[in-house]
């Protein structure tokens, strides 16, 4: 998505954020300022599938003779571009922005392209850049936030460890953004870069030949950093992939509010981490960590 530019920037060829704010602008007076921020949000989201999306419609239409679809939604999936349905089409929602029910209609046009709210796992490098380049400095700081508490929320279900590290990592730089002991565009990047460490967490597992389950345990214990000196990352490894069999073999529905099993389940972590030689003063941590982990993943099988 090329920045336009703004001497040319007309009709069709309006670039990304024009095209954004003009709808933006049109909604300011039909609603308070936390409905709008949320509004704008989900525009930001449209908007950037929306691209992909028109210039493969746009593609389908000149290939009509050759038996091509526009409206055909294979067309898409089979180019791995999100399907957009007329109603959460960017004509559609620049059409409708002067409606006093903009909101609920932005909300609609999200759950219509299957996109029950902004999500980071959609941004591109390319996305990222546009936030970069947004003039309203303030609102590209609310969408990265948003999208990283979002993440962080989604991620404490299934790896607390990841979760909280990264809970604290963003609340720093918010607080050093807050204190005013760093620009604007300072806090911009710092909220970009660790949206990318983010996705690159999500790829940790696979690179490490681990489940998420098993990589959620293997964060829990590699938390102490001297465990890993003393260990290596190979055999921490190894423990992680035994104790998700011990753990998901072990708990009950019941098992955390009954102490005996919750007891249980501690000998058996204790013994799988003096079997391997983990450093004996961070065992008890690492247990109440890795008890901790059980917790949420049990939740998950569960549901399984």
């Amino acid at each position: 998505m090329a920045r336009g530019n703004s001497k040319t920037d007309t009709g069709a060829n309006l670039g990304f954020e024009a095209k954004l704010w003009q709808a933006a602008d049109a909604l300011r007076n039909n609603m308070d300022a936390a409905e709008y921020k949320h509004v704008v949000l989900g525009l930001i989201f449209l908007k950037y599938i929306s691209d992909a999306f028109e210039a493969k419609h746009t593609e389908l239409e000149a290939q009509r003779k050759q038996g091509a679809d526009p409206e055909d939604r294979d067309e898409y999936l089979a180019a791995n571009i999100f399907w957009v349905p007329k109603e959460a089409r960017w004509q559609h929602l620049k059409a409708s922005a002067p409606q006093s029910k903009i909101g609920t209609i932005v909300d609609d046009a999200m759950a219509a392209a299957g996109l029950k709210k902004p999500d980071i796992s959609i941004l591109s490098d390319e996305f990222l850049a546009e936030v970069r380049g947004m003039r309203q400095r303030n609102l590209a700081i609310e969408l990265l936030q948003k999208l990283l508490k979002g993440e962080i929320k989604a991620r404490g279900k299934r790896n607390v460890v990841q979760a909280r590290s990264f809970a604290e990592l963003l609340e720093q730089a918010v607080r050093k953004y807050q204190n005013r002991a760093i620009e604007t565009a300072q806090v911009i990047e710092e909220l970009i870069a660790l949206a990318r460490d983010m996705r690159a967490a999500n790829a940790r597992g696979e690179e490490l030949k681990l489940t998420e389950e098993e990589l959620a345990f293997s964060d829990a214990l590699e938390k102490n950093d001297s465990a890993v000196k003393v260990l290596g990352d190979e055999t921490l490894r190894d423990i992680a992939r035994e104790l998700v069999q011990t753990v998901r073999a072990n708990v009950t529905i019941d098992w955390t509010i009954r102490e005996n099993v919750r007891a249980q389940l501690r000998v058996l972590v204790k013994r799988i981490l003096r079997r391997y030689g983990y450093p004996p003063d961070l065992q008890e941590k690492a247990t109440l960590t890795v008890l901790e982990q059980a917790e949420v993943l049990s939740e998950l099988w569960a549901a399984a």
